[in-house]
């Protein structure tokens, strides 16, 4: 009976060891995807300079509005790792607040698969969670997914 109970306990202490090694590629890098509405990231991090790139551009140049910035660095400034980590990503999909939104979600993924140990201040801040509100799609005799023709009485 003690040896099932060790085997139990065992079995436990080996998944507690996995989830908190970081998943790491041969580069050193971590990988994650992100999505928001119909946008789609995909986010790779490793240690480095304060360098953001989207689709091959600073993320300055290619999200001209401050707020759009600001959401991409809210995991990284939540975690105190806006200047130890250098992020790559490609977006593709949807308008600039959808993509923002989706390389916001692939940060915080990525994150946690860097350091497993951010899991819970990400979770806490509502980072990890997905957005899953999209577009609702235009119905027939409607003149948008939900407004009606005005109605005449006469």
């Amino acid at each position: 009976m003690n040896e099932k109970v060790l085997k139990e306990n065992s079995i436990e202490t080996d998944d507690i060891s996995e989830s908190t090694l970081p998943k790491l590629d041969k580069l050193g890098r971590a990988y994650a995807t992100g999505r928001r509405k119909t946008s789609v990231s995909r986010v790779w991090i490793k240690h480095g300079s304060n360098k953001i790139s989207v689709n091959g551009k600073p993320s300055k140049d290619y999200f001209k509005r401050k707020i759009y910035s600001t959401i991409l660095e809210e995991p990284l400034f939540k975690t105190d790792n806006l200047d130890k980590l250098e992020i790559f990503a490609t977006v593709s999909g949807g308008g600039l607040s959808g993509q923002a939104g989706a390389l916001r979600h692939g940060i915080s993924r990525a994150l946690v698969n860097f350091d497993p140990s951010l899991r819970k201040k990400l979770k806490k801040a509502g980072f990890l969670t997905r957005d899953a509100r999209k577009v609702e799609r235009k119905k027939f005799g409607k003149h948008k997914a939900r407004r009606s023709p005005q109605f005449s009485k006469r």
